[in-house]
């Protein structure tokens, strides 16, 4: 029997249960970047401090690396999209709690970083969980195709929420949040009407929490996917120091501050409607492996730039450079775990990528107050090339992986 053709990203966007999904998807990633932009701006004018910045991605990463097992537990063993549900209402109504103390002037550095906490442990259980429901929605054959519509979708939230978060929040602070809780609200909603396929319940012989890493540490190409991303993300990442260039170096406000956010995503967006039409079909392994050394190069030359329109295109070049990779390492590990382990493997796989993208900002935050703002960001695209460089010759067999589906 011939397998069936792949599903077009237009045929993607007429099935029910995939559009609920990415509207759902979608508004989760606009509140998150309203949330990164009022949070790193309230932050840094309460304190002035780029250490505060960092220990702001350091207290969001947290209950990631404590409740790793048990999030990736509760995705196998219970309804994902409940599970959703249940996290969108948690960031909900931490973001109302944001809103009304900012409201009425009794926010500090302290409640912010409470309420950090909270959307991290929401975030935490969420993430996985939404990752294990996709391969349940996307059409048979379609998992890369579904993976970069998703992508899409949600970068078209990242690149208006910032620039509406910045805009709201130079009106007053305390919008920015309640747009956050209405867009929760409503992705809670969409979650709920979600039909996915049923999900297949782990065994009882087979329901051990730490069955997703002995799963990561058998298989070297995806062992390797991860810690590529972890290592490489953990030294790149700039995001934490936008607030400084934007203010100190590049001479900004919200708004700007709300572009500069926005930037990597407009990159990731048209990155995300090529691969939507045109998967990557043969040497995806090395294509992942240069989309991370791209990543860093964008890294050093927004790292050493004064000029606004230079610092805007560096980033929107590092957001297409990491588009591919994050569509190869979800199809990669998607594809070769089963359904009713993807939550665990998701969860300790989402360990990973807040560990580079949240201890990356603790990173950043730290050596930027140590070295400053420009000598940090420059040492960690360096580090980036040099982590790609050195995963190559580490992991053979991922470089030389041809095709996903």
């Amino acid at each position: 029997m011939s397998a069936k053709p792949p599903v077009s990203a237009g045929a993607l966007l007429k099935h029910r249960a995939f559009l609920f999904f990415l509207l759902s998807r979608s508004l989760s990633r606009f509140s998150s970047q309203i949330a990164a932009v009022a949070i790193g701006w309230q932050i840094y004018d309460l304190t002035g401090s780029a250490f505060a910045l960092g220990m702001v991605g350091l207290v969001q990463f947290l209950p990631t690396a404590l409740l790793v097992f048990v999030a990736g537990h509760a995705a196998d063993r219970y309804e994902r999209k409940r599970v959703v549900q249940l996290c969108q209402l948690a960031e909900a109504a931490t973001a109302l709690y944001l809103a009304v103390s900012t409201y009425y002037g009794a926010v500090g550095e302290v409640q912010i970083f409470v309420a950090t906490f909270v959307l991290g442990i929401a975030g935490a259980f969420e993430s996985p969980t939404t990752a294990a429901l996709l391969p349940l929605i996307a059409p048979e054959g379609s998992l890369q195709r579904a993976t970069a519509v998703s992508s899409g979708a949600a970068q078209i939230a990242t690149i208006t929420g910032p620039a509406l978060g910045g805009f709201a929040y130079a009106i007053a602070p305390h919008i920015a949040y309640g747009i956050m809780v209405l867009f929760w609200i409503l992705g809670m909603i969409f979650t709920g009407v979600i039909r996915p396929r049923p999900q297949a319940i782990p065994k009882a012989d087979d329901d051990d929490i730490y069955a997703g890493v002995r799963f990561i540490r058998s298989n070297p190409a995806i062992l390797g996917t991860i810690s590529l991303d972890l290592f490489a993300v953990l030294l790149g990442g700039v995001t934490a120091l936008l607030p400084i260039y934007a203010r100190d170096i590049l001479q900004t406000g919200p708004m700007g501050l709300g572009v500069l956010r926005a930037a990597p995503a407009v990159g990731a967006l048209v990155m995300t409607m090529v691969l939507a039409r045109h998967a990557i079909n043969r040497r995806v392994g090395m294509r992942m492996f240069q989309s991370v050394i791209v990543f860093g190069i964008a890294t050093v030359a927004f790292a050493l730039s004064h000029w606004m329109w230079l610092s805007v295109a560096s980033l929107a070049i590092l957001g297409a450079a990491d588009t591919i990779s994050v569509v190869i390492r979800f199809s990669l590990v998607q594809l070769a775990t089963p359904d009713e382990m993807r939550g665990r493997v998701g969860a300790v796989n989402f360990l990973f990528i807040n560990a580079s993208n949240q201890l990356g900002q603790f990173e950043s935050g730290l050596t930027a107050a140590l070295f400053g703002a420009m000598p940090a960001a420059v040492l960690g695209g360096v580090g980036t090339i040099a982590v790609a460089l050195l995963w190559m010759k580490l992991f053979p067999s991922l470089r030389k992986v041809e095709r996903l589906e």
